[in-house]
């Protein structure tokens, strides 16, 4: 599926459409960084190496406050049911089983309220381990 000319190498092109296909566009600075990775003509195996890696990253820790700001009660907090109702609702739904695993990391401010700048900072992999 991914090598799209199915010459058993994976271009650039292969890459670009890969990633469009995930929803995530890259830039060509991005691509031809990936290319670089490469030491060689890239193959499947290459390819999820330098796939994996760069498809882990996640959106600035300003985008995802952005995204909850619409939920923030005033006081840099949410309500858990409001959240889970919009994101096993509306867009690209979450299952119930992954809402209950992906709040199951939500830094809780009270009861059912989560701590959405915390939040943020788990979800970009910036929050600070608790000693």
């Amino acid at each position: 599926m991914i090598d799209q000319d199915k010459d058993g190498f994976i271009s650039k092109n292969d890459i670009r459409q890969t990633f469009d296909s995930l929803g995530r566009l890259c830039t060509e600075d991005e691509l031809n960084s990936m290319i670089a990775e490469a030491p060689g003509p890239i193959n499947f195996t290459m390819f999820l190496t330098i796939f994996g890696d760069r498809a882990q990253g996640t959106d600035d820790e300003s985008v995802i406050l952005n995204a909850f700001a619409q939920f923030d009660e005033g006081d840099g907090t949410c309500k858990e049911e409001t959240l889970k109702t919009s994101l096993t609702t509306w867009g690209e739904k979450f299952t119930v089983e992954e809402w209950e695993t992906m709040a199951g990391e939500a830094p809780m401010a009270g009861p059912d309220k989560i701590d959405i700048k915390k939040w943020a900072k788990v979800i970009t992999g910036t929050a600070e381990e608790e000693s």
